[in-house]
């Protein structure tokens, strides 16, 4: 049972991938170069070291210092949920008063780092309620300041279409564009777009080559991404060895559906040997990382008693959990029990 997920929400060009082979190799050695010619200021941290107590003067820096980590671990391929606890734990341990933090992104809608950050406050709900459609105005207006975040979380926007109403075409235009300046999340989101067609024909080839270029710099998004690949035969062939290798490679990044597949791996031998105490560890790790195919898997190990003693109170447990996020077959499960008592 496998939980695909081909690019992050919140993470992204015809012509340069429209050449021949030779030259779709050269421009993406380019692409890779790039990546490394990033602005710093793009990337990194600027605050080195930030006093308990911010002042109202030192709020626009840790403003473009939260800004800065939140898109490198984007660009690292990091999930939602994670980036999210870390832009919390960054806020707590900086003593931010939010309120305060808040009242700066209002008063400063000229920087689109600013603006960004009230996008992301809204879309996540934090300090204030979840407001996608707002959250969409905000990331569009920070986009046409040539916020590069903005416009990555635009491209995922048209592809969902739940806030925007999809539009296969800009998500595609903006996938390029981040994909030519080098970004690791637009390279990975243009391989979604050639992979599944969206915005233009599909191409499993070129999909996975970018997956690679992404993957090589260690994206852990990008190293799921290529495992399903050779796990499905997409644009390559099936090989359950280097899938394999690829989903430990995102786990060890601390990518949960990677350790989940890991586990799905290991109870079914596939890529390795088949080890049930192994499957059950992969699964338990990603189940406490609130991974929803996880806790279902993990409470049938827990009711079978595969990979560790039988206990149905665990197992009734992590099928709640999943179904605290509405996976389906949890909900399946708990309806046949409870039918059944």
């Amino acid at each position: 049972m496998f939980n695909k997920k081909l690019y992050n929400l919140n993470d992204v060009g015809s012509s340069i991938l429209n050449e021949t082979n030779n030259n779709s190799l050269y421009k993406f050695s380019r692409i890779i170069q790039n990546f490394y010619k990033i602005n710093i200021k793009e990337r990194e941290p600027t605050t080195q070291n930030i006093d308990e107590i911010i002042f109202e003067e030192d709020l626009g820096i840790v403003v473009d210092d939260l800004f800065n980590f939140c898109f490198k671990e984007v660009n690292e391929g990091k999930e939602e949920s994670v980036i999210k606890q870390h832009v919390l734990d960054y806020i707590n341990n900086h003593k931010l008063d939010l309120h305060e933090f808040y009242n700066w992104f209002l008063n400063n809608q000229n920087n689109s780092n600013s603006i960004y950050l009230l996008g992301y406050f809204n879309c996540h709900g934090i300090n204030l309620n979840i407001n996608k459609q707002k959250a969409f105005e905000l990331f569009e207006k920070a986009a046409k300041s040539e916020n590069n975040a903005a416009q990555f979380v635009l491209a995922c926007m048209y592809i969902d279409g739940a806030v925007s109403g999809q539009n296969y075409n800009k998500a595609f235009e903006i996938s390029e564009k981040l994909a030519e300046k080098g970004y690791s999340c637009g390279i990975n989101l243009l391989a979604y777009c050639y992979v599944n067609g969206i915005g233009t024909n599909i191409n499993m080839q070129k999909g996975v080559e970018l997956y690679q270029i992404t993957a090589n710099i260690g994206n852990c998004l990008a190293l799921y991404n290529l495992a399903y690949m050779y796990n499905d035969g997409y644009g390559v062939e099936v090989d359950y060895n280097k899938s394999f290798k690829l989903f430990e490679k995102s786990a060890k990044k601390g990518h949960s559906d990677a350790i989940s597949m890991l586990g799905y791996y290991y109870s079914n031998g596939i890529g390795t040997d088949a080890n049930k105490e192994k499957a059950f560890e992969s699964y338990q790790m990603a189940a406490n990382l609130g991974n929803s195919c996880a806790q279902y898997n993990l409470a049938l190990m827990y009711e079978n008693g595969h990979g560790t003693e039988k206990n149905m109170e665990k197992a009734i447990y992590w099928y709640i959990k999943s179904d605290e996020q509405e996976y389906d077959s949890s909900q399946d499960k708990l309806n046949f029990k409870l039918n059944f008592k």
